[in-house]
């Protein structure tokens, strides 16, 4: 997964895009977990904090050009 810092040079729309890529393969490996064929469970975990900094970066992002729309 990319750094903290490429993921802050992102859009907060291609951040969204990232995390919604990797909540698919989050199901993919959740599937693979069922049947018995996942090779590393430790990828789930791994998955899902990377979903959670994609969104984190993104809402703050967010945040920032909320304050900044209000200063001016």
């Amino acid at each position: 997964m990319a750094t903290l810092q490429e993921l802050r040079e992102l859009s907060a729309q291609e951040l969204r895009s990232r995390a919604a890529e990797l909540k698919q393969k989050l199901f993919d490996l959740k599937s693979k977990a069922n049947t018995g064929v996942l090779e590393s469970t430790a990828d789930l975990g791994n998955t899902k904090r990377d979903i959670a900094r994609c969104l984190t970066v993104a809402r703050e992002k967010d945040v920032a050009a909320a304050k900044a729309g209000k200063k001016e």
